[in-house]
């Protein structure tokens, strides 16, 4: 099984929950509906991956996040993950009504830093991705429109957590094309400290 670390020990995520339109600003970009449930989808845990991976066939869209690590049903760890989507396809999907899966849980879709433990005030929590050294997406607790502790309940309504489990809060504004080469760099922050970061480039 694929793995992430968390505080330098490897865990092996049985699959990774994520949740789409939890931003507003997002959910305008793409010209959705604000959702009157959460939206809520899964990567198995094939699609985790320590590169970003350029797909010359379809154009891969890069989605920053917050992402958390479940243990003993609790969020314990967070990071930053980035959710790669195939845009066209997944467009393409919706427009039919059909599941994203193609869309979303690719292998190599889904890229995480490592995962710090949760030890302050998880409505300090921010985030930042820079790409070639500008600054693309940010986001935190305050403009999440489902709360990560909330998210976390609505997911238990219909699903178990195994113990490494991980969860995807959704992406702010600021989405766009990979391209081979681009330097992607994600970064979580506790108010203004910075606790855990990941540097990547686009193979």
């Amino acid at each position: 099984m694929k793995s992430v670390r968390w505080d330098g020990k490897e865990i092996h995520p049985s699959k990774i929950v994520c949740l789409g339109r939890n931003y507003v600003d997002h959910i305008e970009e793409l010209n959705n509906a604000v959702p009157t449930e959460p939206v809520i989808f899964i990567k198995p845990n094939s699609s985790i991956s320590n590169d970003i991976c350029y797909n010359k066939n379809d154009a891969i869209h890069f989605e920053g996040e917050i992402a958390f690590l479940v243990w003993s049903g609790k969020l314990c760890g967070v990071g930053f993950g980035l959710d790669l989507t195939k845009r066209e396809v997944q467009s393409r999907l919706k427009a039919e009504g059909l599941p994203w899966e193609r869309a979303k849980a690719f292998d190599k879709s889904a890229v995480f830093s490592e995962f710090v433990s949760l030890n302050g005030n998880i409505q300090a929590l921010r985030m930042a991705l820079y790409i070639n050294n500008r600054l693309a997406q940010k986001s935190g607790y305050e403009l999440m429109l489902n709360k990560p502790d909330n998210i976390l309940s609505e997911m238990k309504g219909f699903l178990s957590f195994e113990d490494g489990d991980l969860i995807m809060t959704g992406t702010p504004k600021g989405v766009g094309v990979i391209n081979p080469g681009d330097t992607f760099s994600g970064k979580i922050f506790e108010n203004e400290r910075l606790i855990v970061e990941g540097a990547w480039v686009v193979k």
